[in-house]
């Protein structure tokens, strides 16, 4: 059968290596992380690979990424905050 899906899915799926698919988990994990030996088992290497599948062309990708952006970054201001209230005097 020679129709134009057809081919698509056998291009999309012809590979001869035994390499998992790009679909599973821990394929978005950087060549830096996997090189440390972070994998999509502990939590590090979790959040990276989750952080490497998110698309920046869907809104709740974006959303998400910005909510993680504030989770991450709100703590280390707190602290510099505190830093800096505890350095100027009053």
């Amino acid at each position: 059968m020679t129709g134009g899906a057809y081919d698509a899915y056998d291009e999309l799926d012809d590979h001869d290596d035994d390499t998992p698919p790009y679909w599973y988990a821990g394929n978005h994990l950087p060549h830096d992380a996997r090189a440390m030996g972070l994998t999509h088992h502990v939590p590090d290497g979790a959040l990276l690979d989750f952080a490497g599948r998110l698309d920046s062309t869907k809104t709740l990708h974006r959303v998400t990424a910005w909510v993680m952006l504030v989770v991450f970054g709100l703590p280390v201001f707190f602290y510099v905050l505190r830093l800096v209230l505890a350095v100027l005097p009053g």
